[in-house]
């Protein structure tokens, strides 16, 4: 058990002493893990040996990542990116893929060698680029958009690259039949995903969320995501892509913030770990054999994929300031040329000797990649951004502007006022039941636990304006107003609250907008009472908000002594005795003047 838990330790220790260092000095966090995997590797302090074991299971990171952004894709928004996702992303792959083997004919390698190559390196890493435009925000921005459309083709277009190894080597890879049948397969499991994904995987997930068990919640979380990857391995298809299907497929579900948040761990820390992995599996002792060959074939393999893509983010009209970067998000070989070089060495199409040469190519330019974003931030950026303000980058219809925390009885009629004038609104409730009925009559409401912050910034509480607390429980009420005036100090807090002390707690915690969710409606209810009872309408509207004033004042009056339960009990039967006063005065007034007022 004690040798089982060290290398953990020494992946844990080597990331947190290398990312928060790197951190610091502005390389990021991509980089700091690279650099943490070279340090362990066996070319390193030789802490860890068993790469390859390491570097297939850290895959799964990637994988997590693909079905979390499947998540935030639903089915129609993925439609509308098809043009993109096919277009641009087909161009990338042939462009890059013409001008990499055409660079290689030219110094006389054999045209199979040159093709494979070109074709493997065409395909950029999903890991570095998209943690790259989550960690500086990007994703939304036209750059951002395009990578991600990019990324997406290179996942689709990984397979047909597998399937034509084959027929280019001399000996035939072991695996699954091609032709008809097997083309039956991979549309049966597609299929059986989109089917699973609309009307299995939710009724599951409506059952397991009323256990109120957060463990199972993210226990099927993690199976759902490990025999869609299983289903998907057994067709030959790619898993990263059968996990994005999936999460497509739950996107406008009610569960999916709360899938976001339970995974959102796990994809950071395997994503992680693929970095570190990457960094031990840099062979510096074929690079220390050739060096020169391998470094000009990273400089030159990078001079022109970087070209290529920097022409075409300008034929895709990107902003001037983010072509360059564009070129560089996308510029390194990506995990899927291991697997096209390896691939290829078994069908005899490369030698091994060249296989490790390419792998070794790939892996350094993953980790030149970080140096070009830096460089590009500190040196090219301000040279190329306009001298006008930059516009606002383009906000997805689902950031919407106020956040309901609870659902029920109160959080409802504030969600009806808001989308009855078309205010957006993203609902967060923690009875499924409840939701199902909701979401029947088109209100977007979606399951989780509203006091947990992971779950409010999935939610988009860093875009908010402002959060409504509705929930029932006042302790959770209480933390939760704590933690989100720590975690978003930006969001305006507009607070239920159950009873004057919770009022007072509430205001302790510099809550401003309050409403106690019984005193309005009673109130009503009391001028209706002294309608009956023979009162004017005007008398009983006057009695009433005379009522409501001095209450209000009361309270105020009485906040700053709300702890102190002797002199609290003193000045409220003061209070009493002031308002039997006020109306005892009043009364002669309103009687004379109720003939004059509406009734």
């Amino acid at each position: 058990m004690g040798q089982q838990l060290l290398n953990p330790l020494i992946y844990l220790l080597a990331a947190v002493l290398a990312v928060p260092i790197a951190k610091k000095l502005g390389l990021g966090a991509v980089l700091g893990y690279l650099l943490a995997g070279i340090a362990i590797g066996p070319w390193g302090l030789r802490l860890i040996s068993n790469v390859d074991d390491i570097l297939q299971f850290s895959e799964f990171g990637i994988v997590l990542l693909l079905f979390l952004i499947g998540l935030e894709l639903e089915p129609q928004r993925l439609w509308q990116l098809r043009r993109h996702i096919f277009g641009w992303g087909s161009a990338q792959v042939a462009l890059v893929s013409a001008g990499l083997c055409a660079a290689a004919v030219a110094v006389d390698i054999d045209w199979r060698v040159a093709l494979i190559g070109a074709l493997g390196m065409s395909l950029s890493s999903t890991a570095i680029a998209l943690a790259t435009l989550g960690e500086r925000k990007l994703n939304a921005t036209p750059a951002g958009a395009a990578g991600f459309a990019i990324l997406l083709f290179q996942d689709i277009a990984a397979i047909p690259m597998m399937a034509a190894i084959p027929l280019l080597g001399v000996a035939v890879t072991k695996g699954h039949g091609h032709g008809w049948a097997h083309t039956v397969q991979v549309i049966a499991v597609i299929l059986a995903l989109v089917f699973g994904g609309r009307y299995l995987t939710r009724p599951i997930l409506r059952y397991i969320a009323k256990t109120d068990l957060r463990e199972i919640f993210t226990a099927f979380a993690l199976l759902l995501v490990i025999s869609t990857c299983l289903l998907m391995q057994s067709v030959g298809m790619s898993m990263a892509l059968g996990t994005f299907l999936a999460g497509v497929m739950l996107a406008d579900s009610e569960y999916r913030h709360a899938l976001e948040s339970d995974l959102e761990p796990f994809k950071g820390l395997l994503l992680g770990l693929f970095f570190i992995a990457v960094g031990m599996s840099v062979d510096f002792g074929i690079f220390m054999q050739q060096p020169w060959l391998i470094l000009g074939l990273v400089l030159g393999f990078l001079t022109i994929k970087i070209a290529l893509l920097y022409g075409l983010a300008r034929c895709f009209r990107l902003p001037r300031d983010q072509q360059l970067f564009f070129a560089f998000l996308l510029s390194q070989g990506g995990e899927f040329a291991f697997v096209v070089f390896g691939a290829a060495a078994t069908a005899k199409v490369l030698t091994p000797e060249v296989s490790s040469i390419l792998v070794v190519v790939v892996a350094l330019s993953m980790v030149v990649t970080p140096i070009l974003l830096l460089l590009h931030d500190r040196f090219l950026l301000p040279r190329l951004q306009d001298t006008k303000r930059r516009p606002a980058d383009h906000i997805d219809p689902h950031d919407n502007p106020v956040i309901i925390a609870g659902f029920g009885r109160f959080g409802q009629i504030i969600g009806r006022l808001l989308h009855a004038n078309g205010i957006g609104m993203t609902v967060l409730d923690h009875d499924p039941d409840q939701i199902e009925t909701l979401r029947k009559f088109g209100l977007k409401v979606f399951y989780g636990d509203a006091s947990r912050i992971d779950l409010l910034r999935t939610a988009g509480a860093e875009k908010a304006t402002l959060l409504v607390i509705a929930i029932d429980d006042v302790d959770t009420s209480l933390k939760m107003v704590e933690e989100v005036q720590r975690a978003f100090p930006h969001l305006k807090i507009a607070a239920r609250a159950r009873n004057v002390t919770h009022l007072y707690d509430l205001m302790d915690r510099g809550v401003t907008i309050l409403e106690r969710e019984t005193f309005e409606s009673a109130l009503e209810m009391g001028k209706k009472v002294l309608g009956e009872l023979n009162f004017g309408a005007y008398r009983a509207h006057r009695a009433a908000m005379k009522f409501r004033a001095h209450n209000i004042a009361t309270l105020e009056k009485l906040y700053p002594h709300y702890k102190d339960q002797q002199t609290l009990v003193s000045m409220a039967v003061q209070a009493r005795e002031e308002l039997m006063d006020m109306f005892a005065s009043d009364q002669d007034v309103t009687s004379r003047e109720e003939k004059h007022h509406w009734d």
